[in-house]
């Protein structure tokens, strides 16, 4: 039996692939000797999750995400972390029946199997889950430990300080803001950095108050305190983040910026670093950009089907500006990647201009904005504009400049992509007038306005059902009972005990016809421009994050939250 030939055949039957790619991957999985499912994720032609089901029918195994379960802790300490990982096994519980249920993420590797006899001798039951969930799961358990004994380590440290200090005062002294970067403090920062990847956490804040640092993760938008250490130990904690991000060590006074490259699992992060004086010391906020998980397909940004027949339309336009609004954080750069990807093809020049560059793609000319170098947007935009664009993206237009040159791109046959700070899709209109672009201008060149926020996800784990009562029917603008969910009240395990997993967009998208044009170049108020835009069909945020409530996947919370913006 040839394995890679019936599963491309299988894949094929389950519209995982296109019949017409089956030969070609079929070659390369020969010639680079790699089994077709891993071949298929290497390659981007789907994902983990989109072809979980078909892996499950193929080997007549129970698939499941592995957020479904909750392991055993003492079960899992018998095994070492790195073995698991490399096998990509996890072992869940043992039933009251004495059966053992085990997670694989490769179901043709015996070893893993051999390994779990060698503990458990009883029943075992074997559950598939996407290999990359195992990862991080044993990832953020190894973390967790990781963090602990560093910080059990520096507090040894110190305590062993102070006993010598005790011994004579010609000993030791206590810890000075000149001390030499020791090995817990190198320790603790690395595992603060590490456990931050499997939390999902976007950023890490380092807070040094009078007597304690606060170390803080933002996870889903929230941030949620993970560890604290005492305000000694923070002068060598400072300086090993200064030397890892090339910062200044002396410079205390004024703010300053830097960058850290690190593998992490076999995965490239970038973080970028933020230093700021405080009264106690400098507070660090960590923004974590991981280089190779940009793979996000227009279902998991949040587009609805019906949504994405006017994204089409918006992506087949020549020429045109087209806008991405929300407040920051909100993802509005993670959409323009998206639709660049979809756009990056030979026959195309695509130039960003970014304040920095988030994500490296391949095949598009990505230029970063430099303000002591006098390499601003509206310098660099005019620089790009001699470079033989057909698209253009800038990072975000701040100034009555760079306004205006985008317009003149757009209009002279360039399609331009860029994101503006306003609360919903026809305000942009508003800002690029206020902005001193003339109305005829801006009529003539903005394709379409899309906002953007994000939503928390319910945790698919814990989530609990109930039936709307008039209330909710009234809010939802329903008239006969559902079925929706709210949060856990205490969560579990796997949301961190919040209720929330994740986030998913939710969008207002704004396409501009002749009508809406015409609003445009008579310079409408802002209340009439945006019944008209609601009039030729135009989805509202709230609405958008309604179909959420009503599908299950976010809680009635959260469109209270965007109904009050």
């Amino acid at each position: 039996m040839n394995y890679n030939f019936e599963l491309l055949q299988f894949y094929i039957y389950k519209k995982v692939i296109k019949k017409n790619q089956r030969d070609r991957i079929l070659e390369d999985c020969e010639r680079l000797k790699m089994p077709v499912d891993k071949y298929v994720l290497v390659k981007g032609i789907c994902t983990e999750t989109a072809q979980l089901p078909a892996l499950g029918e193929f080997f007549n195994m129970p698939y499941a995400q592995m957020d479904m379960f909750e392991p055993d802790d003492e079960l899992l300490h018998k095994f070492n972390f790195k073995v698991l990982k490399r096998l990509k096994i996890v072992p869940i519980n043992i039933d009251r029946n004495g059966v053992l249920l085990v997670a694989v993420g490769r179901p043709l590797d015996f070893n893993g199997i051999s390994l779990l006899a060698t503990v458990y001798t009883g029943k075992m039951d074997f559950v598939l889950v996407p290999p990359s969930q195992i990862d991080r799961l044993l990832d953020s358990k190894a973390a967790v430990i990781s963090t602990a004994a560093a910080l059990a380590s520096l507090q040894k440290a110190k305590d062993d300080e102070i006993l010598e200090a005790a011994q004579g005062p010609d000993i030791a002294a206590l810890p000075t803001n000149n001390d030499v970067i020791n090995a817990p403090a190198v320790q603790l920062v690395d595992s603060i950095i590490k456990e931050a990847i499997p939390f999902r956490a976007s950023d890490i804040h380092i807070e040094p108050y009078e007597k304690v640092v606060r170390v803080r993760y933002r996870i889903d938008g929230d941030l949620s305190e993970r560890a604290s250490f005492p305000i000694e130990s923070f002068p060598s904690i400072c300086a090993r983040i200064k030397i890892m991000s090339n910062m200044n060590i002396a410079e205390r006074r004024i703010p300053q910026d830097g960058r850290i490259s690190m593998n992490i699992s076999g995965s490239e992060y970038d973080f970028r670093v933020s230093s700021l004086p405080t009264i106690y010391g400098e507070k660090f906020v960590i923004r974590i950009l991981d280089k190779n998980s940009f793979n996000f397909s227009r279902a998991d940004l949040g587009f609805f089907p019906e949504e994405n027949l006017i994204i089409d339309k918006i992506l087949a336009q020549p020429h045109g500006v087209i806008l991405l609004t929300g407040p920051t954080g909100c993802g509005k750069s993670t959409t323009l990647y998206s639709f660049l990807k979809e756009l990056n093809k030979p026959d195309l020049n695509i130039i960003t201009v970014e304040d920095p560059v988030e994500y490296s793609m391949h095949g598009i000319n990505q230029t970063q904005v430099n303000v002591k170098a006098d390499m601003t947007f509206a310098s660099a935009l005019r620089s790009i504009l001699r470079q033989d664009p057909d698209v253009i993206m800038i990072g975000e237009i701040r100034d009555e400049e760079t306004a205006q040159i985008a317009i003149r791109a757009a209009i002279t046959g360039h399609l331009v992509f860029s994101t503006l700070h306003t609360n919903d899709a026809p305000g942009a209109v508003t800002r690029l007038i206020d902005m001193g672009t003339s109305d005829y201008l801006v009529a003539d060149a903005l394709v379409a306005v899309i906002a953007q926020r994000l939503v928390k996800r319910l945790c698919p784990v814990c989530k609990k059902k109930f039936v709307t009562k008039q209330r909710e029917m009234d809010v939802l603008k329903i008239t006969e009972p559902v079925s929706i969910y709210r949060p856990a009240p205490n969560g579990c395990q796997f949301c961190n005990n919040t209720g929330y997993k994740g986030r998913v967009g939710v969008h207002e998208i704004m396409f501009l016809n002749e009508e809406l044009r015409e609003s445009v170049s008579k310079n409408v108020d802002m209340s009439t421009f945006r019944d008209k835009a609601l009039e030729q069909g135009m989805i509202t945020l709230w609405e958008s994050c309604r179909k959420y409530v009503l599908n299950g996947l976010t809680s009635m919370d959260e469109l209270a939250l965007l109904a009050t913006e």
